[in-house]
Order: structure tokens, then sequence, then C-alpha cells
């Protein structure tokens, strides 16, 4: 077992003040990482990575469990847009029943050349409510993360730890 450490910095001096901020996060126990790097071809969405129930070592159809991480093992997940200028869609899929059959629902952000997203524990960890603009607390297990590279081919990275 390792742990792992993450550390964001943001570096800034305005009117002779440092407002800078640096903060550490720590992730004990882990075990695995997934690391890979994805060129993204335009005109189609890549599956970057897929959660279930339990993990699954084999080689499938896209689409298909195959390949998939343990959701309730992962501590943290880590996407960047390693462009230099275009963005892309990150698609946040969703399994609100958790029965690791397909994605139910999906969110997503625009990431911006050369930005990251950053989560944590993808069970039980995301939920999105298109009835309202209340919070909705009955969070779901994430079922996989898409990329769609709007119009240019892109490259992005894929960290995660179990």
């Amino acid at each position: 077992m390792a742990t792992l450490t993450s550390t964001i910095t943001e570096s800034i001096s305005l009117n002779g003040a440092d407002r800078g901020s640096t903060n550490t996060l720590t992730v004990a126990s882990v075990t695995q990482v997934f690391h890979r790097i994805v060129t993204c071809p335009t005109g189609q969405d890549t599956t970057v990575a897929t959660f279930a129930s339990t993990a699954d070592d084999s080689t499938g159809d896209v689409g298909s469990l195959a390949g998939s991480l343990d959701v309730e093992d992962v501590k943290y997940i880590r996407v960047t847009n390693l462009d230099g200028t275009n963005h892309v869609h990150l698609s946040l899929q969703i399994d609100e029943n958790e029965n690791d059959s397909a994605a139910d629902e999906s969110a997503s952000i625009r990431l911006d050349a050369g930005r990251s997203f950053i989560m944590g524990v993808p069970s039980d960890g995301i939920s999105v409510n298109d009835g309202d603009a209340t919070i909705d607390v009955t969070l779901h297990n994430l079922e996989s993360l898409l990329i769609d590279p709007v119009s240019n081919n892109v490259t992005v990275e894929v960290f995660i730890a179990s």
C-alpha cells in the first residue's frame, strides 16, 4: 500500500500582495493506479474509464464493462486536457440504478485546454437533477468518463487511484 499526495498550487500577486494558495491532499491505502494518455479523435466520443461494482481485467467491446475499475475501491480521479488550444466536453456518465447495466444519466462539463477535473470517490459520489435547481443529495455511482473532443483531435490524461 502507498499514500497518494496531490498538491494544487495557485500563484498570483495582486497589488503587491501574494494571493496564491497551496492545498495538499493525501489519500491513504492506495494499492492500484490506472494511468493512461488517450488521443480522442474528432467526430466521436471516447470512453476513457469505466466503473462497475466489480473490477474486470478482461477486454471486450467498447461500452461493455470489460476493463472496468471497481467503483467502490476508487479513491481519486483526475482528467487533464493536454491539448494546448482546444477544449473538450467531459461527460460523467451516471449509473442511477447502480446495476452495472448502463448509464442512466449524465452531466457534462467543459474542460478547457490545459485544465484538469478532479473527483473523489465515484461510489455514491454524483447525482444530477434536471427537474429544478435544488440540491440533489441522493448520490449515485459513476459509470464511466467520456470525452467529446468537439471539433479537433485532442489528447487527455487520466489518472485514477484505488
